[in-house]
Order: structure tokens, then sequence, then C-alpha cells
């Protein structure tokens, strides 16, 4: 009888064991995806305060989503030799998705794989780069969403062009990121029949950026930095150069205003970056495929304004600013 009883015992405790691996509940009781990690391979060109936004914002979304996530982050250091490494090591690895942060991030995993997702943000022109036929359709594996509003350097240069009529816009860049060479023909463009040049200067690394904005003191008025990974990366280099010549400095996005910018026409990186990660759920949860997904633009664009930037650029005030623009500090 004791064995009997013993032997009921042993079952019992099995069965409850069994149970308990059954609940894939989480700690505040709501159900997680069947108890699924996921793992993702992060990777962006270079580490900045707009990017690292968007990956925050990725995070978030997926956070939100109760998804339980594993993240493999690398950065490429701002070398174009390290991008298509990193992506070949996540497929190694079997990761389930790739966050690409960068249109060189992008290319490099659309190069390392065509079987898993990718997901994409921070990219200027994402049909140009290649990376989908059209914003209407999705690649095959990867989808996302860029960081450039189609208003955005059109209500720039228009701005620019209202309050600094016929100023010489002077333009760093690096020629080698194509999402910089497309912004700035973008700028050319919208240039056109304003009073506005173009004058630019190109560099190949950080290094380079302060001797560069160096060059355009006596020929630009003011400065124009797009969203160029290599030259935001050592903005201040740029900063010190506009406070020091009263060079008024207009940027790509936000986040280089708190950085000293003086003005931008800009979205919100970590916006982009969430919606980003709501693909990312549908996709890792077998919702959608990536090519269910079309790629998609910023939600809006909106005028931000750095007012002590302003102040020690030299820029005269305008009373219409108040009215229009948000401050950022």
């Amino acid at each position: 009888m004791k064995k009997l009883m013993l032997l009921l015992a042993i079952i019992g405790m099995a069965v409850l064991a069994a149970c308990g691996s059954d609940d894939t509940s989480g700690s505040d009781g709501t159900a997680s995806e069947g108890g699924d990690t996921y793992t993702i391979g992060a990777t962006q060109i270079v580490e900045h305060p707009s990017l690292d936004a968007a990956y925050e914002g990725f995070q978030d979304a997926l956070e939100d989503a109760g998804l339980d996530v594993e993240y493999d982050f690398q950065s490429a250091q701002n070398d174009q030799n390290n991008v298509k490494p990193i992506s070949d090591g996540f497929v190694a690895d079997g990761v389930d998705l790739i966050f690409a942060n960068s249109t060189p991030s992008a290319l490099g995993a659309l190069q390392a794989t065509s079987d898993i997702p990718i997901l994409f943000t921070s990219v200027t022109d994402a049909v140009d780069a290649g990376l989908v036929p059209s914003m209407d359709e999705a690649g095959e594996n990867i989808t996302g969403v860029v960081d450039l509003h189609p208003d955005q350097i059109g209500a720039t240069v228009e701005f620019i062009s209202t309050y600094f009529d016929g100023a010489k816009v002077g333009m760093l860049y690096n020629a080698g990121e194509q999402n910089s060479v497309k912004q700035v023909e973008t700028v050319k463009e919208a240039a056109e029949g304003t009073g506005l040049e173009v004058v630019e200067r190109t560099v190949a690394n950080s290094s380079e950026v302060q001797q560069a904005a160096n060059t355009l003191v006596g020929e630009a008025d003011i400065f124009y930095i797009i969203t160029d990974n290599t030259v935001v990366s050592a903005l201040e280099s740029v900063v010190g150069v506009a406070n020091d010549q009263d060079i008024p400095l207009f940027v790509g996005e936000p986040d280089s205003l708190a950085k000293g910018g003086f003005a931008t026409f800009g979205i919100d990186y970590h916006t982009i970056g969430y919606r980003t990660g709501e693909m990312a759920a549908e996709i890792l949860t077998g919702e959608k495929s990536p090519n269910d997904i079309p790629a998609e633009y910023p939600p809006e664009i909106q005028l931000f304004i750095n007012k002590q930037g302003a102040e020690e650029q030299g820029v005269e005030w305008n009373a219409d600013w108040d009215d229009t623009a948000q401050f950022i500090e």
C-alpha cells in the first residue's frame, strides 16, 4: 500500500509540473506570445542621438506588444567596411529578424540575406537605395519607415528663402552616403528659382568635418547640415564654427538642435522607430510577412528652433517664429 501511495504522489507531482509548464502568462498576468523568445540583430552605421532615438522607439514598440525579445546590437562605428560583416554574423547566428537603422545598414542586411525579415528605418530614400520597388510596395523580405518626409527639405529651403533671401547655403556631406547625395540633390532642386545658391564641401570621415566647415567661412552665409551620418556624428565641430563666425546653422532633424543647431523642419526619430517596431511585432508573431507591409513615410513635420543657437549664431529674431515653431533647448 505504501508503494502504491508513493507512486500516486509521484504521478501527481508530474501532473502539476506539466500544468505549470503550460502557464505562459507573465508576472502581470498578461499572456506572452506562446512563451516564445525572439532574437533580433540590431545594427546602425554609427551611434548618434537621432539613430539612438529610433532604436529606442523600436524597442519600446516591441515591449508594448508584449514580446520577449533578446537584442544583439552592433554599431558599424561609421565604417562602411563593418556593415556587411555585421549582417553576415546575424545570418550565421540565425536571428529571427534584423533591424537595420540607416541606409548603409539596410543595404548590408539585404546583401546578407533574402530569407530573414529586415525592418529598416532612418533611411532617406528606400526606393533610390534599392531597398523596395516603390513606397507602395515592400521588398520580399524587407520593409520599414523612411526618415525623410516628402515636404521636409522643401519646407526648410522655403524657410531659408523667406528669412535669408539670396543666401549662399553651405552644405557638408559624405559623398559616399547615398542618402546624403539624394538630399543634396533635393535641396538644389528646391532652391531653383529662389535666389539661393548652394556651396558644397564633401568629407570622407568625421575627422575632416571641422576643416571642411572652416573652408566654407567667407563663402557661405548659412550652413545646412542634412541627415548625413558622418557629419552629424561630428556636428559639434560645425556648431563651433557657426557660433564663432555668426553663421546660422540649419540641420536635418531636431536632435541636432540640442547640439547647437538653429532650426529645422523635422520629424521625431523615436516615432519612426516605434512604427518600425510595430511592423516587426506583426512579422514576428506571424500576422504578416514583410512584403505584406508597404514602406512608410513619417506622419508629419514641424518647425523646430533652438533659441540659444539662434542667439549664438547672430540670427535676427523674427516674431513670426513665436507662433509657428516648437522650441528646443
